[in-house]
């Protein structure tokens, strides 16, 4: 048996079923009905080419754990992936089908961070079109700063976690940069391909 732990990471775009009480301000950032139709167009690309990438995975009802971006490790992971893949989110959905293949459901991210980014992401978006470029410029950073704490809990997270010969799969945003933070005997894959960063 291999002792090397495998961490399949898909990166990924949001959709407004993800996104709670965010999606209507970010849809306004998409103020013509082409922009919409082309990232509505890009997401359901994108969604396509993880969800065939993730029905070929091997997964069996032992030795694979499903971390998913924004869950936090509350005893209700569960029920919330419920209520999003219920809602029409792709991404839960997926995250239902893996376990019920047999993959372990964990809770991934930190409830505080989670609720410090949601307010100052809230924050960013309302300032939008406002002339207060000092103060978005230090949400911004102050945003960047919590992404950063996210990454690092993620990393630790999936560190204590994974055992040896285990494999991971983890559904994460492009915004993040998680690799420079995981421990070195996690070997990353990317079946569905690897995404540049960005802010979407």
């Amino acid at each position: 048996m291999t002792h090397t732990r495998r961490l399949i990471l898909f990166p990924i775009v949001h959709t407004p079923e993800d996104l709670g009480g965010l999606a209507s301000a970010v849809a306004q950032a998409r103020p013509t009905a082409m922009d919409r139709q082309r990232h509505n167009q890009a997401l359901a690309e994108v969604w396509g080419r993880i969800e065939q990438a993730a029905a070929a995975l091997p997964v069996m009802t032992t030795g694979w754990r499903v971390y998913q971006d924004g869950l936090p490790v509350c005893g209700q992971e569960a029920a919330i992936v419920d209520d999003l893949a219920a809602s029409g989110s792709r991404n839960h959905r997926l995250v239902k089908r893996l376990v019920n293949r047999g993959a372990a459901l964990m809770g991934t991210e930190s409830a505080e961070l989670l609720v410090e980014e949601y307010q100052l992401q809230k924050q960013l978006l309302e300032q939008v079109g406002e002339d207060a470029s000092g103060i978005a410029e230090e949400t911004r950073r102050l945003a960047a700063e919590i992404l950063l704490r996210r990454d690092h809990f993620i990393a630790q997270r999936i560190d204590q976690t994974l055992a040896p010969g285990e494999t991971g799969i983890l559904f994460l945003g492009l915004v993040h940069d998680l690799e420079s933070h995981l421990a070195a005997d996690i070997q990353v894959e990317y079946p569905a391909g690897r995404a540049q960063r960005t802010g979407v």
